[in-house]
């Protein structure tokens, strides 16, 4: 299936799904509170199957006053691959459900997008910190982060 085929059958899935354009892989972007049931579909849907959740971030859009949750998916038994994006306020306490019960490797990556960002995810069996100490304050990649220890930019 090339990617004209595949954006057919991902819209096909639900009616808020969007696109985006120049990108060199498919790129979905998903409302936060479709994204269980989205990929729940692209898992189980046949001519999909996305069985692989490969990488799971995030980007701090400071400007813009989001968050971009990015998911990096694959099909194993179609070769294909998946963006999908799901955007979250930076300034409201919101949380995504937990995609560890589609993609079991979620468990670690949420947790470590919790650790570094501060994304909660409900219906995580165990979110805490993965990378940074217990007692660590804040959230480093964010981008208006600071701690005593920071270096200063020199321009």
């Amino acid at each position: 299936m090339d990617s004209a085929e595949l954006q057919v059958v991902v819209g096909a899935l639900h009616s808020s799904l969007t696109f985006r354009e120049k990108s060199d892989r498919l790129s979905v972007v998903v409302p936060s509170d479709q994204l269980l049931s989205v990929a729940m579909k692209l898992r189980d849907s046949e001519p999909l199957s996305f069985d692989m959740l490969c990488a799971h971030t995030a980007i701090d859009w400071l400007k813009d006053e989001k968050i971009e949750l990015i998911y990096q998916l694959y099909s194993t038994k179609h070769g294909h691959h998946l963006m999908m994006s799901v955007y979250v306020s930076r300034t409201e306490a919101v949380a995504v459900p937990s995609l560890h019960t589609v993609w079991q490797i979620a468990q670690w990556q949420e947790r470590e997008v919790y650790d570094l960002f501060g994304i909660c995810y409900s219906g995580h069996p165990d979110l805490r910190r993965i990378l940074l100490e217990d007692d660590w304050k804040g959230f480093p990649l964010l981008k208006d982060y600071k701690d005593d220890f920071m270096l200063e930019r020199p321009w």
